[in-house]
C-alpha cells in the first residue's frame, strides 16, 4: 500500500502540468517579491502582498515534501533537489533580529527556475563543467596581470601613484583597461601625456588579456555546452535504440508464442484426421 502510493505520488511530481505550475507559482512569487521593494505598493497592498508569500512558500514546502516521499534518498543525491532544498530552508529560516539579512535572501527562491527549465538547466551544467577549463586559463590571465602590473608600477607609478602606486592599484587599474571603460580618454592618453610610447604598453596588454583570453573563456565555455549537447543527443540515441531492441525483443516473442499456437493446431488437425 505504502509502495503504490509512492509511486502514485512520483508519477504526481512527474507530470509536465505539476512542473508548469510550479513554474508559473516561481514567476508569481518573483513578482511579489519585486513588489515588496516598493514602499507605496507595501503601504496599500502590504498585507495581502506578504499573505500571497506565506500561501507561495507553502506551496513550495509541500512540493518539497512530495518530491521527498517519492524519491526517498535519491532526492538528496540529486544536485538540483538539494539546491531546491536549501533554497527553500533559507526561506523557512526566522527573518528578525540577527538573521534580518535573511529576509533580503528570500529571493533567491527565484533561482529555482534554472533547476525547472531544462535549457537553463542546460546553460548551468555547462558552465559548471567548464570551470576546471576556467580555472586554467584565469592562472594564465592571473600571470598576465602580474607581469604587466609590474611593470606598469615599476613605469607610471612614480608619475600616476594614484593608478600605478602600487601593485594593487595597478591591478585595479589594469582591470579597468581590460573592461575597455574609459581606457582611452581616462587612462592610457593622460599617461601618454608624460611617456609618449605608453600605448607600446596598454596595446599589447589590451590585445593579449582582452581579446584573446576572454576569447578563450568563451571557446571553453561554448565547447562544454555542445559536449553536454552531445552527451544529451547520445542518451536520447541509447534509449531509443533501448525502446527499439524491446519492442524487437516482444515481436519476437510475440512470432514464437504464434509459431507455437499454429504448431499445436497442426497437431489437432493431424490427431483428428
Amino acid at each position: 500500500m505504502k509502495q503504490q502510493l509512492q509511486h502514485k505520488v512520483q508519477q504526481l511530481v512527474e507530470k509536465n502540468w505539476f512542473s508548469n505550475g510550479i513554474l508559473v507559482l516561481i514567476l508569481i512569487n518573483a513578482i511579489l517579491l519585486g513588489l515588496e521593494t516598493s514602499a507605496t505598493l507595501m503601504q496599500d497592498f502590504g498585507v495581502v502582498i506578504l499573505l500571497a508569500d506565506k500561501i507561495l512558500l507553502s506551496v513550495f514546502v509541500l512540493e518539497l515534501l512530495l518530491r521527498i516521499f517519492a524519491y526517498r534518498v535519491s532526492f538528496f543525491k540529486d544536485p538540483w533537489s538539494l539546491f531546491d532544498f536549501a533554497v527553500v530552508g533559507i526561506a523557512l529560516m526566522p527573518a528578525t533580529g540577527q538573521f534580518s539579512v535573511l529576509r533580503a535572501l528570500r529571493v533567491l527562491r527565484v533561482l529555482r527556475l534554472l533547476s525547472i527549465v531544462p535549457s537553463m538547466r542546460r546553460v548551468v551544467s555547462a558552465l559548471l563543467g567548464s570551470l576546471p577549463g576556467l580555472g586554467s586559463i584565469a592562472m594564465v590571465l592571473l600571470l598576465i596581470y602580474y607581469v604587466f602590473a609590474v611593470i606598469a608600477t615599476k613605469l607610471f607609478g612614480s608619475a600616476f601613484p594614484e593608478w600605478f602606486g602600487s601593485i594593487g592599484a595597478s591591478f585595479y587599474t589594469l582591470f579597468q583597461v581590460m573592461t575597455l571603460e574609459s581606457w582611452s580618454m581616462g587612462i592610457s592618453r593622460p599617461v601618454m601625456e608624460q611617456f609618449p610610447f605608453a600605448w607600446a604598453f596598454f596595446v599589447p596588454f589590451i590585445l593579449i588579456a582582452t581579446f584573446t583570453m576572454l576569447n578563450l573563456f568563451i571557446a571553453i565555455i561554448v565547447n562544454t555546452m555542445q559536449t553536454f549537447t552531445d552527451q544529451e543527443h547520445a542518451a536520447e540515441r541509447a534509449e531509443d535504440k533501448k525502446a527499439e531492441q524491446a519492442e524487437q525483443q516482444l515481436m519476437h516473442q510475440q512470432l514464437a508464442d504464434i509459431k507455437q499456437e499454429l504448431q499445436a493446431l497442426r497437431a489437432q488437425l493431424h490427431q483428428q484426421k
